[in-house]
């Protein structure tokens, strides 16, 4: 799957340390894991995030993609642990990712 990242300076920073490999962990329809980044949290840092969504959390320095509803939302809304920062969007239908399963290793590079 593909994805495309904004301007933003976490965007440049994950985009400066491709490739990275992770352990996939879920948590509801989220995967995120450890990169070797270390960015703060942005002045627009968002508690909710659409679906599709590449983002940063900064408090477990981890890449997270969403494609729904995590144990803290409230309805459909699709909320992350804590703020995060939104990178990019994935290109494709992001519900693929339900296949993937914990403990699964990832690959993010640039293509």
């Amino acid at each position: 799957m593909t994805a495309a990242l904004n301007g933003s300076t976490t965007a440049d920073e994950v985009w400066d340390a491709l490739p990275v490999t992770g352990q996939v962990q879920t948590w509801g329809d989220e995967i995120y894991f450890s990169i070797p980044v270390d960015a703060p949290e942005a002045p627009d840092a968002a508690a909710t995030v659409d679906k599709g969504a590449v983002a940063y959390w900064p408090p477990g320095s981890a890449l997270c993609l969403f494609w729904g509803p995590t144990p803290m939302s409230r309805g459909a809304e699709i909320r992350p642990a804590s703020a995060v920062n939104v990178i990019g969007a994935i290109d494709s239908d992001p519900t693929v990712l339900a296949a993937v399963p914990g403990g699964a290793e990832i690959v993010v590079e640039r293509q």
